[in-house]
């Protein structure tokens, strides 16, 4: 069965080919042109992925060197997003289903982040904790297997993608966030500065992060910023050290001996070269670099599991920006 895969939850255009298990083809366009404005810009996301979709999917085709009359299903995001971006992938993959008679699947981006996990090490067995970390989303989930979740704790404010980029833009640095805080951390101490950890109640698995904003916000007025490398790793760390904190505690409460680590902050070098500290003895399993941001590998992939049941979406779906991963208490 051949899938084709497409990704534009946000600011970047992600198009990928499975066969079965294989991943044939996957290529990410990320969208320079919000840099300028030192965040995401949602209508010139979605004009981007109105040009650059029709470039990918062409460029798949010549590269593989077969015909589209050739798919056998289309996966596309539904949510969440933003909305004009997910408008504009939806729309381009109706318009392929219609055009070539086949299946269509939408797919929920966060799920599809968890299980691309699977791509990395396909020996990865139920159950498991999930710390799914990204620009919008911080969670911890208890994975039983496909659409069988629990949810263990969530941030009550910003994600921890969104800490670190309104970090950068407090420290003056660029965007995205994560990567620029990253680089100049690497010559910080990180110990230089104490900024709060919020919810550390033992066993709380709930985060928090607009204090550790603000306090980096008053910590940067009330100093000069001639010791941004302190700063920076400073920050970032009270970021990292609550994360696999409290990843620490789930997998303790739930009796698990496995966890990954998926969405786009996973792909921060402090995390994980701290998580085999705090997670000693147990399974650490991170994405492979490319998969921890957005991309359309995870979602063929995530697609591919649920066609073997045949749970296909009808062709008038709608897009949901505000979508959540549905989960059960058991």
């Amino acid at each position: 069965m051949k899938i084709l895969g497409i990704e534009t939850s946000c600011d970047e255009t992600a198009l990928a080919l499975f066969e079965n298990e294989k991943l044939l083809y996957s290529k990410v366009s990320s969208h320079i042109v919000h840099k300028n404005y030192g965040g995401v810009v949602p209508e010139l996301a979605s004009r981007e992925h109105d040009k650059i979709l029709p470039q990918l999917f062409k460029d798949c085709f010549k590269t593989l060197d077969f015909s589209s009359n050739e798919l056998d299903l289309i996966a596309v995001t539904q949510g969440p997003g933003l909305a004009g971006s997910l408008i504009s992938g939806a729309s381009f993959a109706k318009g392929l289903s219609l055009a070539l008679n086949i299946p269509i699947i939408g797919i929920n981006h966060l799920e599809a982040h968890i299980f691309a996990n699977i791509l990395s090490d396909p020996k990865l067995s139920f159950p498991f904790v999930c710390l799914l970390v990204s620009g919008g989303h911080t969670q911890l989930w208890y994975v039983k297997g496909l659409s069988k979740y629990k949810l263990l704790g969530e941030t009550r404010d910003d994600a921890a993608g969104e800490a670190f980029d309104k970090g950068a833009r407090i420290l003056g640095l660029g965007y995205p966030g994560g990567p620029e805080i990253e680089r100049h951390s690497k010559n910080g101490n990180p110990k230089k500065i104490n900024f709060p950890r919020a919810l550390m109640k033992e066993n709380n698995l709930e985060f928090s992060f607009s204090g550790l904003k603000t306090s980096l916000l008053y910590y940067c007025r009330k100093n000069k910023k001639n010791n941004i490398s302190d700063i920076a790793a400073s920050y970032q760390n009270a970021i990292i050290e609550t994360l696999l904190e409290k990843l620490k505690w789930a997998l303790r409460l739930t009796n698990c001996n496995v966890c990954v680590i998926a969405g786009g902050v996973a792909a921060n070098a402090h995390l994980r070269n701290l998580a085999e500290k705090f997670l000693h003895k147990k399974k650490i399993i991170f994405p492979r670099m490319d998969l921890c941001t957005d991309n359309a590998a995870m979602i063929a992939f995530l697609a591919y599991l649920y066609s073997k049941d045949k749970k296909f979406t009808k062709i008038d779906f709608k897009i949901f920006p505000n979508m959540k991963i549905n989960h059960n208490e058991y």
